[in-house]
């Protein structure tokens, strides 16, 4: 092999394990390089964590889900998804950061460097980038929101019993942290932009966190926007005008996240001005770029609720479909690990 990859793959979540899969299944050499862990934004997700859809619906693979729960848990998930990428051997180098992608069609260069600070440059033909979204959160833009007390991500509750604890957010992933930061004992205030809480809140959580603020458990704010975070206190702002101070310790600004788009652009990807959905082709998940594939969440944008594991897991399917057009049945089988070369 002279050191070329047939498909190097850029991000080891569900999707970009399953676009490697397909690969692989298809006689081609391919590489999965990872600037975290394996399914790293599952691994980042509360440690008590319970998927919202079912088993199969997360499988990848055609690798069954043995989850004894109807909804499996994370820590079921870390365990399937180790076993899969066992079962079909899928190389993946972690802890390395893609910089930039290269090149043309047939002959890509892609640039990475470690943890440690080492570059590396691969020489690909084709291009999947399954990077997903849950790495970039959305900032609200205000004084700060960069203190340490701020978080965009929950883990547990437990460090905040009797604590004052924010809550910035109206969708499920406020609406479950502050229920689980309430029943730990913390004093919890819900913080919304909108009137209402999002439609999206599961039918089994709404309830629940509707009926905590109606008595009073869990205080809300609605139409309200923060408008400076300080040591001790959030300063918000109702619809109706005026300031408002509120006695804080500890802020969960949970505003959602968003694929990298800096890294598509400078890859050369067309960023829809109003959606800021990628440019792609709907059947065969190619960009603009010739021989760069998007794969799974990156693909819509700001609208990341449209795009999850359960649909996903099949743009690999779809990604190889079309590389096989292009690449034929010339692909040598990987029977050797390939290296990254050193940069000068």
């Amino acid at each position: 092999m002279d050191g070329q990859l047939d498909v190097l793959v850029i991000g080891a979540g569900p999707t970009g394990l399953a676009c490697a899969i397909e690969a692989t299944r298809s006689n081609f050499s391919v590489l999965v390089v990872e600037k975290g862990c394996l399914v790293n934004s599952i691994f980042s997700y509360p440690p008590g964590m319970t998927f919202f859809t079912t088993r199969e619906r997360l499988e990848i693979g055609d690798i069954p889900f043995p989850s004894i729960n109807v909804k499996p848990t994370r820590a079921e998930a870390l365990e399937y998804y180790r076993g899969v990428a066992e079962f079909y051997h899928v190389p993946v180098h972690f802890q390395e950061r893609v910089a930039g992608v290269v090149g043309s069609d047939g002959n890509f260069e892609i640039h990475a460097s470690t943890s440690d600070g080492d570059q590396k440059c691969y020489r690909t033909r084709k291009v999947i980038i399954a990077t997903g979204y849950y790495d970039i959160p959305n900032l609200m833009g205000v004084p700060g929101e960069d203190l340490p007390k701020v978080s965009h991500y929950y883990g547990e509750a437990h460090a905040f019993y009797q604590r004052k604890v924010a809550v910035i957010g109206g969708a499920n992933s406020a609406a479950i942290a502050a229920l689980d930061l309430f029943r730990h004992g913390a004093e919890v205030t819900l913080i919304h932009w909108e009137p209402e809480l999002s439609r999206h809140i599961k039918y089994w959580i709404r309830p629940d966190i509707e009926n905590r603020i109606k008595e009073g458990s869990i205080r809300a704010c609605m139409e309200t926007t923060v408008k400076e975070i300080t040591q001790g206190a959030v300063w918000v702002e109702s619809a109706q005008g005026g300031r408002t101070r509120i006695e804080n310790d500890y802020v969960f600004a949970l505003t959602g996240y968003h694929p990298d788009f800096e890294f598509l652009r400078r890859v050369g990807i067309e960023i829809d001005p109003k959606t800021s959905r990628p440019n792609c082709d709907p059947k065969t998940r190619e960009s603009n770029v010739p021989g760069v594939y998007l794969a799974g969440v990156v693909i819509s944008g700001r609208h990341t609720n449209e795009i999850f594991i359960e649909n996903g897991r099949f743009h690999g399917k779809q990604i190889v479909t079309d590389i096989q057009k292009h690449l034929g049945g010339l692909a040598p089988k990987p029977e050797e690990e390939v290296k990254a070369e050193p940069l000068d």
